[in-house]
């Protein structure tokens, strides 16, 4: 039996960037200070950011669904994919009308499937194909430009970008017989495709108030250029690489802020994502893709002009995915951001 398994992309805290997922169809978040109107400083600005997330609540299109209902159905039942990330994203702004940022995320994962009950049977018994793994590593690097010189106010703009496979894909897992086995691409640190993103943003205050912001953000990811499965990690069935495409990622971000003290500005967003069934041999092609959306309030304090740090935590209030899967109740963040 093919190892499959949710995919666990998250993407993470980036500025002047798209947030993607924190799972097949995970979280969709904005922390860019820039895009969400509270400054647009020329210079150097550095990022650091620490995400985490439990996906074990299973999931069936838009309701919850139990273990031994799931095992019913023939398909793998997941136990639980836990998720840290801790992602650097460097930024330059030219201060007129363009700015690039580079964001690098290191991932934390662990795993634990009981595989698939053909012949009968639920958890906690172990299935066929059951398997726990860890992954650790650095991830896919991206590379986002953004173009902000189309009126006076700078406030709106267009990004685009490049995401490269740089993370690892031939991490491995253990069977519960002990074997080892090369675990699916949706848990691999690397996704092994490069991918282009493309977006807008636009930024301003209510009714010309002074204290009430709002932000608005849209972008696209594809997947572009895919590379062949590695064959370099043991696989028990016997097949060594295959394809690998992850399926292309919509998302929109909605909020407002308030500014009106002088170090605190709270936020809320709404985060919604849309993602496309992951495809190739070696895709589970069952159970991924899907439609979220968030809630997220959030807080930024302001350390010194050029030193801030935040907090986000984002809730689910609409989760409709494809086959079974798990999800978060919910995605805690915190990042701190220095402008030199």
């Amino acid at each position: 039996m093919k190892l499959r398994k949710l995919v666990a992309l998250m993407a993470l805290g980036l500025p002047s960037a798209v947030a993607i997922a924190c799972a097949s169809c995970g979280c969709s978040l904005n922390t860019d200070i820039g895009t969400q109107g509270m400054g647009m400083t020329e210079g150097w600005t550095l990022d650091l950011r620490y995400d985490t997330l439990n996906q074990n609540k299973l999931r069936s299109g838009t309701k919850s669904i139990s273990q031994s209902a799931a095992a019913a159905t023939g398909n793998e039942v997941e136990n639980y994919t836990k998720n840290n990330y801790v992602t650097g994203s460097l930024d330059y702004n030219n201060g007129e009308s363009w700015g690039v940022t580079a964001i690098l995320p290191y991932i934390l994962r662990s795993h634990s499937t009981f595989g698939a009950f053909i012949d009968g049977g639920s958890p906690p018994e172990q299935g066929d194909g059951a398997y726990s793994s860890k992954t650790a590593g650095v991830g896919d690097i991206k590379i986002i430009g953004r173009y902000f010189g189309f009126a006076e106010q700078k406030d709106w703009g267009l990004q685009y970008g490049i995401k490269l496979p740089t993370g690892a894909r031939n991490q491995t897992g253990t069977l519960v017989t002990g074997r080892q086995a090369l675990i699916d691409p949706g848990l691999q640190a690397g996704s092994g495709s490069t991918d282009l993103i493309v977006g807008a943003y636009k930024f301003g205050f209510i009714n010309d108030s002074e204290n009430w912001g709002y932000f608005a953000q849209l972008q696209y990811q594809a997947a572009v250029i895919v590379q062949s499965v590695p064959s370099n990690a043991p696989n028990p069935d016997g097949i060594y690489g295959g394809t690998y495409r992850p399926g292309n990622s919509a998302n929109m971000n909605l909020g407002v802020n308030y500014q009106a003290f002088e170090t605190w500005v709270p936020t809320l967003q709404l985060n919604v994502l849309n993602k496309r069934v992951d495809s190739g041999t070696t895709a589970d092609t069952f159970a991924t893709g899907g439609t979220l959306a968030y809630l997220t309030p959030g807080l930024l304090y302001r350390v010194s002009e050029k030193t801030q740090v935040y907090a986000n935590l984002q809730l689910p209030i609409y989760q409709n995915v494809n086959g079974i899967q798990i999800v978060p109740s919910y995605i805690a963040s915190i990042g701190m951001r220095v402008h030199f």
